[in-house]
This record gives structure tokens, sequence and C-alpha cells, in this order.
């Protein structure tokens, strides 16, 4: 696998524990490098059933699949042989617990609010977007999800150091912490990710991104 497309690379992987829970989100190189060294399966939903398989047996599906490719297949191509990504892997030797907590970060908060400016409701690149805390800092507000959106540099810069109300500005949202990762939350909206959805439950766990 020394050779490969960038095309499918791109792509992402949902990782479970030995118990079949998720527990993170990794890049295709990482994937394909857990399960040439046998510490990963592919786990393969297919008609509401799924399988599991080593990285011979999924080469060997690929190779079958290759003639009736998808719209939302991602495919590697090695010096010798072209590979389907997998969607997800199944540890085979790890049982630790999924993590709970959403960590609090600029990357999950502009993806909670869709890089959205919380004020203007306009969508901006994540370079022309800042952070606002509701009630600043000077008035007392604290560094929390419930207290920090997403804020273009204009309605950052008509807000100063006041709150929505003294500013007379209104939030279109109103910032919450979320039950899983942001970043996963928008994957999910993509079709090809659609599998992950069989291992994913908002009420029970949220997946880190590595």
């Amino acid at each position: 696998m020394s050779t490969v497309q960038a095309s499918g690379l791109t792509a992402s992987v949902l990782v479970l524990n030995r118990q079949y829970m998720a527990i993170h989100v990794v890049s295709v190189r990482r994937a394909f490098g857990l399960l040439l060294n046998q510490l990963a399966e592919v786990i393969h939903i297919e008609d509401g059933q799924y399988g599991n398989y080593d990285f011979q047996s999924w080469r060997e599906i690929s190779e079958l699949k290759s003639a009736f490719k998808e719209p939302n297949e991602d495919w590697v191509q090695s010096v010798n042989f072209e590979v389907c990504v997998p969607r997800i892997l199944r540890l085979l030797h790890y049982d630790r617990l999924p993590k709970q907590r959403v960590r609090l970060n600029r990357r999950n908060i502009f993806a909670r609010d869709a890089n959205r400016s919380q004020y203007c409701g306009k969508r901006f690149s994540t370079s022309e977007l800042s952070l606002d805390h509701v009630v600043p800092t000077c008035l007392g507000g604290g560094t929390s999800w419930e207290n920090l959106v997403c804020a273009c540099v204009k309605c950052n810069v008509r807000k100063g150091g006041r709150t929505p109300k003294q500013a007379r500005m209104k939030l279109i949202c109103k910032p919450i912490r979320p039950k899983r990762s942001p970043m996963l939350t928008m994957k999910l909206g993509n079709p090809k990710y659609a599998s992950w959805k069989t291992f994913l439950d908002a009420a029970y766990w949220s997946v880190d991104l590595k």
C-alpha cells in the first residue's frame, strides 16, 4: 500500500472497540495501518447485516466490488491492486469504553454553529470567523459551550465588550453543549457515512476525532 490514490485518502473511518462501541474516527492511512498490522478488522454492512473481514479477505471483496463501484464509495490504488476504503473498523484487542465528553475547542464550536455567524446568520470560511463570548469575560462571562458562539468580524466589532441586549443584537440560536461531536454530526450528513449510524447513539456516547 505504499503508493495510493490521493482521492480516497481524504475519507474517514469509524473505529469500534472490541465490544462494537464507537470510540473515534481515523484517517484512511491509519485505518489501513491497523488492518495490515492485524490490529483491526473491517466491519461491512450490507442489506442490514454486517460481516467481519481481515485485510486479505477485504481485498478479495474489493476485487469483486470493483466492477460495480457505488457512487459513495472511495477507493485507493496500490502498485498491484485496488481496494475499497472501509467505512468501519473494529479493533481486535481494545476494550476501553468511548469517551463521553465533547471537547470544547474552536473546531467543534465552528462545526456546532455550521460556520455561521450567530448574530447576522451568514456563513463564512473558518478564516473569516472568530469566537465571541455572549456575556463578555469583562462582565463575568465564562468560557463554556453555553457562552461561546461563532461571529464574523463585522458582528464581533459591532458587539464589542457588551451583551447582545446591550448591543441591540440577537442570537439566531441559543448556544448549547452538544451531545455528540459536532464534527461527527457533519459527517453523518454525508450519505457515504450512513453505515456509521448503526453504531452511534447520540443519547449515549460521543466520538473523539483524531
